[in-house]
Formats: C-alpha cells, structure tokens, sequence
C-alpha cells in the first residue's frame, strides 16, 4: 500500500478546511467508499484534516436513549437555539437500516427541520447496517470530516441496544435522554448506560408534574451509582423541546462540561480514546482477527498505540495495515 499523503487529491481537505458545504458532502463519500484505492484517498484526506485542524475544535456531542424520548425533536430546538448565537452545527443521525436497500430510512431528515435550507447546518443520515451499538461503520470518519468543517458536531444514535454505549467514546459530551410516564425510569436504564452519560435529560418537561418526578428519581438514582460525587457533576435538566423550554440551559451545561474538560486535561484523554477506537475498528473490519494476530494481537496493539500519542489515527491505520499486509503476504 502506498503512502496515502502522496495519493490524495490536493485540493479536497483544504476545501472542508475552508468549511466549503460541497467538499463536505465529497469527503464524506469518499470516507464511505468501501473499494480499495479509495480508503487510501480517504486515510489521507482523514490525516491531513486530523493533523491541520485545531485543537479542541468542535465541540463534539452524542445523543443517546430509548426510542420515542424525543431525541430527533431535541436536535431540532438545540440548533433553534445555537444558530443565532452565530456556531454552525452539523448531525450525523444513526438511522435504522432498511431491510431492502441497506441504507439509512432517513427519518431524522425530516424531524430536524430547523435544518432545512440553513447552509450553516449540514446533516448526514447514515444507516446503521445492523451494528448492534446503533453507530454506522462511518461515524468516525464522519466525525472527523465534520469537525474540520462545523463548530458543533452532533450525533444522534438509533437508541437500541445496550451497546449503544460505544457512542461515549467518539464525543466529548454524552446526553441522555429520557421521558416520563415511560415505566421504571431507572430500571429501564442498564447498568453500563447510567454511568456514561455526562448530562441527562428529561424531555416533555410541558407535561408537567411527571416530568418533574421523573427527573427526581433520576437524580436520586445517580447519587447512588458508581462515579458520583462532587468529582463528577452530572446535571438532570427538565427541557421540552417542543415549547424549547430548558433548551438554553442544556447549551449552556454542554459548554461547561467542555470547558471543565479543557482545564483538566480529559478532553485530550477523550480524543485519544477516539483515535485509538477508530484504528482498531478500522483494521479489524479491514483485516479481520486473523490479521490483527498477525502483527501481535489486539492488545500488543493498544500498547504500540500510546506509544505515538502524536500520530493520526488515520497514519496509524496506514501503517499498521502495511504491516499487516506484509505480515500477511510472508505467511503465504
């Protein structure tokens, strides 16, 4: 496999770079092309974006929760409520995969329609292609397209499944969101998802009473569970995203949770989560077991990773699946 820095097309990253809306929509097909010269051209363009844009950038955000809490209808009032404070926004909205064709049903398309004809919004509808975790194959590379291109990066997962969870990995901040009148709240959250999420929220807040005991029994639960305490506050917001009743609230928790992350130093642990996450699973679904034992198994492949804590994940997936292949081609 070539050096992917010497195959791509010159002028492509510098255009998302420039936040062009149709270079966008190029780079994200080509992340998606699943023939081989063009996951070179991909793995190059991903490089040079990694490598060229600033750090933090974007504010990176997941969406999470059961079907029916309104997740689709709070992305709706969040960029009501973000697009005249002057941030473009962009959605990658996980979408159920549709049995005949494969793709996305595109449903979030039409409940995001603060989006409609605003060029500072751009929404990706993916499907999920029977990922359990509800995240497409693409989502990283999405992630990082758009983070090069918009100043808030949402995305929306399919809300099925435990292992939804993998979301927290790609974003900085995870919002859950859940509604009332909609059985045992806490029970219906699984273990793993209680402890992940760095903001909750109740929606349909305009119900009234409800909403207000649900968010109760939330906030109780979570005093309870692992990692609570004053080391890590993790508001419970009632919001109603239909009348955008706490809607200001929630983008102001979001900016403080970036902010205390900066000062910390975990946002730079988040992000090397991501880059870490987004070279095993591209290698994997590339090379398989097989080829990952080949050059000294998955968790040989962790510690060679912290090694270069410097290195795009996308250089990283270059190199290691040239390893790979050669480890390969010597075997036959």
């Amino acid at each position: 496999m070539s050096s992917p820095r010497r195959t791509l097309a010159p002028d492509l990253a510098s255009r998302v770079l420039a936040r062009e809306r149709d270079a966008v929509s190029e780079a994200l097909n080509l992340a998606d092309d699943r023939r081989p010269h063009q996951r070179t051209r991909a793995l190059a363009l991903l490089d040079r974006l990694e490598r060229e844009a600033e750090f933090p950038g974007a504010v990176r955000i997941g969406i999470t929760g059961p079907p029916g809490a309104g997740k689709s209808t709070l992305l709706d009032a969040l960029v009501r409520c973000l697009r005249p404070r002057g941030v473009t926004v962009a959605i990658i909205a996980v979408d159920p995969s549709s049995r005949i064709t494969g793709g996305a049903l595109l449903g979030d398309r039409i409940r995001v329609r603060s989006g409609a004809g605003d060029p500072g919004v751009y929404i990706r509808s993916m499907a999920a292609r029977g990922r359990l975790g509800g995240l497409a194959d693409a989502t990283h590379s999405a992630i990082v397209i758009l983070s090069a291109a918009f100043d808030f990066v949402f995305v929306e997962t399919v809300g099925v499944g435990q292992s939804e969870v993998e979301v927290a990995d790609l974003v900085d901040t995870l919002i859950f969101v859940g509604q009332p009148d909609a059985g045992d709240l806490l029970q219906s959250m699984k273990a793993g998802i209680l402890e992940l999420p760095d903001i909750f929220v109740i929606n349909k807040a305009d119900i009234g009473e409800s909403a207000a005991r649900a968010a109760r029994e939330l906030a109780s639960g979570l005093d309870l569970s692992p990692g609570s305490g004053k080391q890590r506050e993790r508001p419970v917001l009632l919001v109603s995203a239909r009348d955008g009743t706490g809607i200001d609230e929630l983008v102001d928790a979001a900016h403080r949770h970036r902010r205390a992350l900066e000062a910390s130093g975990d946002l730079r642990t988040r992000r090397a989560k991501f880059r870490d996450r987004f070279v095993l699973e591209s290698l994997e679904a590339r090379y398989g077991s097989f080829g990952i034992e080949s050059i000294g198994g998955r968790h040989g492949l962790i510690e060679r990773l912290g090694e270069d804590p410097e290195a795009s994940g996308s250089a990283l997936c270059d190199r290691f699946g040239r390893e790979i292949e050669a480890s390969l081609r010597k075997g036959d």
